[in-house]
């Protein structure tokens, strides 16, 4: 079905929103015809699915181009002699690219649409694996790298948004968090690639050229792909934004609750006006990009990226020291990962955002806790700056510097390109009990810290982002804060070896501890629960002085509903009853002012 492309905003008629908008993704047949108000409790149509799986492979290559780097470098490093430095800018490389993206990516979702950035981070995401996969030189292997990050840091941004504006309420919190479920497997899919192709010649130009065919999928599914509801109401299209909410709703679904549905979006944009960056900076938009960009700060300060790099290291430790063992472990790690990413969208909706932080960051502390207890046993609070290899007492802490390897008949450490000693491995295996205790202690900290991660700050950040920002900023501030999280990442990237040489590896866990304690902390006070809220009335949360966790849950009820229910209103109301009839009494001016 071809429908009018009558676009309000000059820019979004450029060629290629004019083409993705001849299309409004209402011609996929939908057997959901039975679809009811209370069918609409038990599941979303078929429809939704469809959309989300569509969308979501932007979230599944996400995960495999930060993924596959890891099992590809590998290789990479021998065939092309490199050494530690040019190591880090092919791997910091998506990173620095993502920065970019995220950022940029915002304020074009704003003039052309979230389908039109779909569309281009998908070129993106093919040119890039393209460009690695037939890279001669390290300077082409570095640009597509950077190429992927732009298209890395876009997904990531336009992602939740697209997801969060398209899912019904009642399954928002499932289905947004379906994205992190698809950055997770797109982690783990690339350590089985990795796995498999790690003794295959040319093994990882393959690895690479792996990341071309999702995107060329998403762009196969994309003339289906409706728009943003809120964005063709921005643009003036009420008409194709009530086809696509139908859809969305099921087509069973009564009249009143599409037609309520979009006098919320309408009732939305009329109450705020921001255009620009610098709307940001105005109290009510303030309070949720502080939650938002704080969140994301979080989650990469918390110390998981790091604590895989000591995977690894773990790994020998426990007796395993060739490459196949080690990217097996990754796999494990990585599947711990995405089946807890499972129960939390199993939960997310029922148990809360703010409960399942609350949770996964008491959890993630006494995993950090426990995974420099165990370091203890391992390596000793020893910095890994000896001048010779043999002040390291410990195999463990031997194990950790890159130039020295254990010697189990002399009981000493010494350099790797020592003739003195023909048994010089790193393999920590046949040490003492305490040590072999602390090893295991290591690894089951850092797998119920990984578990953790994944039920509540690994997804609940993106979920958020996606839910508390007005029409008018949600793609601006969604790219600060899909920014931030970049920019965080490549500082604990820069930053964890230097933190390991001066303050030990014990120490170097508890002081993520630490920032995390903060975190518990900023996440009680400053962050509300949003399940079963209209995003519409998420932002009523931080209007007023007051903290945002003391608003009240449940969705503010409207006028209409408040004059139908005053007779039987008494004088025993609750705390949130009084809030939610102070949110209800907030005008537009008032909004406005703040």
């Amino acid at each position: 079905m071809t429908a009018p492309a009558i676009l309000t905003l000059p820019a979004a008629n450029s060629p290629i929103s004019n083409t993705l908008n001849s299309y409004d993704g209402l011609a996929i047949k939908d057997d959901d015809q039975s679809t009811s108000n209370s069918d609409m409790a038990a599941r979303p149509p078929r429809f939704v699915f469809f959309v989300v799986f569509c969308i979501t492979i932007g979230g599944l290559l996400f995960g495999y181009d930060t993924g596959v780097i890891s099992g590809a470098l590998v290789v990479i490093k021998y065939e092309w002699d490199l050494n530690s430095t040019q190591q880090e800018f092919i791997v910091g490389g998506t990173t620095l690219g993502a920065i970019a993206g995220g950022l940029f990516s915002g304020l074009f979702a704003d003039r052309w649409g979230r389908r039109v950035i779909t569309f281009l981070s998908s070129l993106v995401f093919i040119l890039g694996a393209l460009i690695m996969t037939f890279a001669k030189s390290y300077s082409v292997l570095i640009g597509g790298r950077v190429v992927v990050g732009l298209a890395v840091g876009a997904a990531s941004m336009v992602v939740p948004i697209y997801i969060g504006e398209l899912a019904p309420k009642e399954f928002r919190g499932r289905l947004v968090t379906l994205n992190v479920l698809a950055i997770t497997g797109g982690q783990l899919i690339a350590y089985l690639v990795s796995w498999a192709l790690t003794d295959v010649h040319d093994g990882w130009r393959w690895m690479f050229a792996v990341s071309a065919f999702p995107p060329a999928v998403q762009l196969c599914c994309l003339p289906w792909l409706p728009e943003s509801p809120r964005v063709l109401v921005q643009r003036g299209q009420d008409d194709r934004a009530r086809a696509i909410l139908r859809r969305i709703y099921g087509t069973k679904v009564s009249e009143s609750t599409v037609d309520d549905e979009l006098e919320s979006i309408h009732r939305s944009m009329r109450t705020e006006n921001a255009t620009s960056y610098r709307d940001l900076l105005r109290t009510i938009n303030l309070k949720p990009l502080l939650v938002a960009c704080v969140l994301q700060l979080m989650q990469q300060f918390s110390g998981f990226n790091t604590a895989m790099y000591y995977s690894a290291t773990i790994l020998k430790m426990a007796g395993f020291s060739s490459s196949k063992s080690a990217t097996q472990f990754s796999i494990a790690i990585a599947a711990t990962n995405m089946l807890m990413t499972i129960v939390a969208i199993s939960i997310i909706d029922r148990f809360g955002r703010r409960k399942l932080l609350l949770v996964s960051f008491m959890g993630m502390i006494i995993g950090l806790i426990l995974l420099g207890i165990a370091f203890i046993f391992i390596v000793g609070l020893v910095k890994i700056t000896k001048d010779t290899c043999q002040e390291y007492a410990k195999c463990g802490a031997c194990a950790l510097d890159d130039h020295c390897n254990w010697s189990p008949s002399a009981n000493l450490c010494a350099s790797k390109s020592s003739t003195l000693y023909s048994d010089l491995t790193d393999n920590c295996e046949s040490h003492s009990g305490r040590e072999k205790a602390g090893t295991w202690l290591a690894l089951a900290s850092l797998i119920f810290y990984v578990a953790l991660y994944a039920v509540g700050l690994g997804n609940v950040p993106w979920l958020v982002q996606s839910e508390i920002f007005a029409q008018g900023i949600r793609s601006k501030a969604g790219s600060i804060a899909t920014a931030t999280n970049w920019v965080s990442n490549f500082i604990i990237s820069v930053t964890f070896l230097t933190m390991t040489l001066h303050i030990t590896a014990s120490g170097t866990f508890w002081l993520y501890a630490g920032i995390l304690l903060l975190g518990l902390v900023f996440v009680f006070f400053m962050v509300p629960e949003t399940k079963g809220l209209k995003l519409e009335d998420v932002q009523r949360l931080f209007v007023g002085k007051g903290l945002p966790y003391r608003r009240q849950e449940a969705p503010p009820k409207r006028s209409s509903e408040s004059s139908t229910t005053s007779g039987r209103t008494t004088s025993s109301a609750t705390g949130g009853e009084v809030a939610n009839r102070l949110l209800n009494s907030t005008t537009v001016s008032e909004i406005n002012h703040n």
